[in-house]
């Protein structure tokens, strides 16, 4: 197999893309570095794509690898043929080329292997052969030997019966159609372990749906449900459809040879190719469910991460409790903690709301807090609803969000944590984490295990393996896309840029500290361990503001710089102009000149020219700048109990599934808006059309108080109405044409034009 060539056509990619591609993922090039700085060796390939594509890379590499392994185990037994060898040439998935070995592969002690060593593997081939002068009983006397063990005629034939039933499931073509079968005609079913224990899984007590239609999200629930013993979950097959298989291939005659393989191939089905292939189908499904499920999480990490910060805002953190009270930290515009404190404003053993008012009170003051960022665990409502009170008392315009706080118990008790508050305990620690969540989620969260934020489904129950490789290339990803203050970031946050590991980033930090702020990206150099190689997979991806050269503090490499400079200048700027924002005009500038004739002058590519315009244009930007800010509340707040069929709302969407996405529309509970309620249009997958922190208007459809649910749509009413009307139009105009003898007028006078004006 020509890997690349393969590659080449899955992808529909040119040639010369995926040579270059894969020959810099050799050379250690990282996934980010080569989305961003040699996009004219891959076309311009985004980091997505090069992640699936490095993947399928192993992959395949992984399948010829063991093709290999298999082609050297088949020749070292002395049976590899022309056939198998074509066979295993010509596979395409690894369950392919196990199949192909599976009859050469050392067995465990089977029915089939003790009938072999027994020596009965002759009287298995006459049978085969189903010759009509063949009488199996006496060619069985044969091979009775008390000696061997063979104690008597029926027990020759039954061993060689299980010889031919282990080679029938030993034909790989053979399981292949079985299982391709399995695919397209099979039923996954389910039943209740005990029909009258109380479930979640109650919907699957007895359920069944075609294996080729059913939804990832129903198989990660029989999987589960199965797991905790509530479901027992198996494949149907028509089973005659698939023994008429195997028999159309393997009986020859009907005669009493022939019968006996009928025996086998049946019994071959039942005890040996329907209970492995029946496991391969349920893993291959799980397998596919999975990887579904965490492209949807990697999706909705995405857009969590690149939610735009909160700029410039003095925020107070509210991380709620009952029992320990809700601890509260106030932290500046850079982050820095400005003060702690305990508040008791929720029922438990120490409730003080007026304290707990003066309190607040006093540090919004004292700090000139501009925004208030609520945990949304336990206790939330009623700190929630002490919020919006409070707010109502004071003439400062101070606003309140309620954020996620998934995984922020778990950074407050990390080794990470300790390191960076050790003055403070793991409750105010978690408060602090709050208030950073809402004002830059990117910084904050990557201090967090991916999978700890809580933004998809079943993600405990992925391939752990799999998910973090895929989170963590997210994660990656998000954080050199937006870029990172050298002089700022924590080690954290700097061990997901590009060529630089965790050690790396706590030499930098340490340097730092040492050596206090960075000047310039060549200083990095000096820091122990990132030698040259890591400096041109990091130096682009990380500012330094208000230093030596203000390039530096944009997303234009090092290698880039000669070509910038001169670009500036053709334009008619100095590199002074970037600090003072004197180049936001460069990008007319180049077009008059032709960024084609700026491209061959500087002896670089037209995509690199474009970023460096891009960024020249605006130094130092975020691009989570641009896109819309976090939903702020500061009135009055509703319970469930509030909500009415027919209320309209704006609510930001916190997660999306298969099945639809979770809306906070400001009660403690999150509604849900199925995927046939997002739009009037079809859509596949709810990422079609919204993304986690989206801000949606939506309309109640249905709340029911008593468990706690509250179904939304996003549908307009307008459009709602045009669609019901679109059936009705339609039936009528088909009663007219039913009237009129069927023909329609309109139709007519259209085609008597078309022939008219051909």
């Amino acid at each position: 197999m020509d890997i690349n060539k393969t590659l080449a056509k899955e992808f529909g990619l040119r040639q010369e893309q995926v040579d270059n591609t894969v020959e810099l993922i050799d050379d250690g090039k990282t996934i980010p570095f080569i989305a961003r700085y040699r996009k004219e060796l891959t076309g311009s390939l985004d980091d997505q794509i090069l992640r699936d594509l490095n993947d399928r890379l192993v992959y395949l590499r992984n399948l010829e690898k063991r093709k290999e392994e298999i082609t050297s185990a088949i020749t070292e037994q002395e049976k590899m043929t022309p056939e198998i060898e074509a066979a295993i040439s010509a596979a395409v998935t690894l369950v392919e080329v196990e199949d192909i070995y599976r009859p050469f592969k050392p067995k465990r002690k089977t029915r089939a292997s003790v009938a072999r060593e027994k020596g009965l593997e002759g009287l298995a081939q006459l049978i085969m052969e189903q010759n009509g002068s063949t009488d199996p009983e006496k060619e069985a006397e044969a091979f009775v030997s008390e000696e061997k063990g063979v104690s008597d005629v029926q027990a020759a034939v039954q061993g060689a019966m299980d010889i031919i039933a282990e080679d029938i499931s030993d034909d790989a073509d053979m399981r292949k159609k079985l299982r391709a079968l399995a695919g397209e005609k099979g039923e996954i079913v389910s039943k209740a372990a005990d029909p009258e224990a109380e479930s979640v899984y109650t919907n699957y007590y007895e359920y069944s749906e075609p294996v080729s239609k059913i939804a990832n999200h129903r198989i990660l629930a029989l999987d589960r449900g199965e797991k905790e013993n509530f479901l027992k979950v198996s494949i149907n097959l028509d089973e005659t459809a698939a023994t008429d298989i195997i028999l159309a291939k393997y009986i020859k005659s009907n005669n009493a040879c022939g019968e006996l393989v009928r025996a086998a191939a049946e019994d071959s089905y039942k005890r040996l190719i329907f209970p492995s292939i029946e496991r391969e189908i349920r893993s291959e499904m799980t397998a596919g469910a999975a990887e579904e499920s965490i492209k949807v999480f990697a999706s909705n990490l995405r857009q969590l991460l690149l939610q735009p910060p909160l700029k410039n805002s003095v925020i107070l953190g509210l991380d709620p409790g009952y029992r320990t009270g809700c601890k509260v930290a106030v932290i500046d515009a850079t982050g820095k903690v400005l003060d702690t404190g305990i508040v008791y404003c929720t029922p438990g053993p120490k409730t003080n709301i007026e304290a707990s008012k003066r309190t607040i009170k006093n540090l919004i003051e004292k700090h000139n807090v501009t925004t208030i960022s609520i945990g949304n665990g336990t206790a939330s409502r009623e700190t929630e609803a002490f919020t919006a009170e409070l707010l109502k008392e004071i003439p400062q315009k101070v606003s309140y969000m309620v954020v996620s706080e998934a995984g922020a118990s778990v950074y407050s008790a990390s080794k990470l944590a300790a390191e960076e508050f050790p003055e403070y305990d793991v409750s105010l620690r978690s408060a602090v984490s709050i208030a950073r969540r809402l004002q830059d989620p990117l910084a904050e969260l990557v201090k967090i295990e991916p999978k700890a934020i809580g933004v998809g489904q079943y993600q405990h129950d992925m391939p752990q393996a799999r998910m973090n490789d895929a989170l963590s290339g997210v994660v990656e990803d998000c954080v050199n896309s937006v870029g990172v203050d050298l002089n700022t970031a924590s080690y954290s946050l700097l061990s997901y840029i590009a060529g630089i590991n965790s050690a790396v980033a706590k030499n930098i930090v340490a340097y730092r500290e040492e050596n206090g702020r960075f000047t310039d990206r060549k200083e990095l150099l000096k820091v122990p361990k990132l030698g040259k190689k890591a400096f041109e997979q990091c130096a682009g991806f990380l500012r330094v503001r208000d230093g030596k050269n203000p390039l530096d503090n944009t997303a234009v490499h090092p290698e880039s710089y000669a070509a910038a400079a001169s670009l500036l200048s053709e334009c008619g700027f100095t590199l002074a102009d970037i600090s003072n924002g004197g180049t936001q005009s460069i990008k007319e500038k180049a077009d008059e000149l032709g960024v084609e004739n700026i491209s061959k002058s500087l002896e670089i590519g037209v995509p690199t020219l474009t970023d460096i315009i891009g960024e020249l244009k605006k130094p130092g930007r975020d691009l989570r700048d641009e896109l819309p800010p976090p939903l702020l509340r500061s009135g009055d707040i509703m319970e469930i109990k509030d909500l009415k069929p027919g209320m309209e709302l704006v609510g930001t969407v916190r997660n999306i599934i298969d099945f639809g996405v979770f809306v906070d529309i400001g009660v403690h509970e999150d509604g849900l808006v199925h995927i046939s309620q997002i739009t009037s249009r079809y859509i596949k997958h709810p990422l079609e059309a919204v993304k986690v922190g989206e801000v949606v208007k939506v309309r109640v459809l249905d709340v029911d108080v008593k468990r706690s649910r509250i179904s939304l749509t996003m549908r307009n009413p307008e459009e709602e109405k045009k669609q019901q009307q679109r059936p009705a139009k339609a039936n009528q105009k088909k009663r007219e044409n039913k009237k009129s003898g069927g023909f329609d007028a309109g139709k007519i006078r259209n085609s008597a034009f078309r022939i008219k004006t051909k």
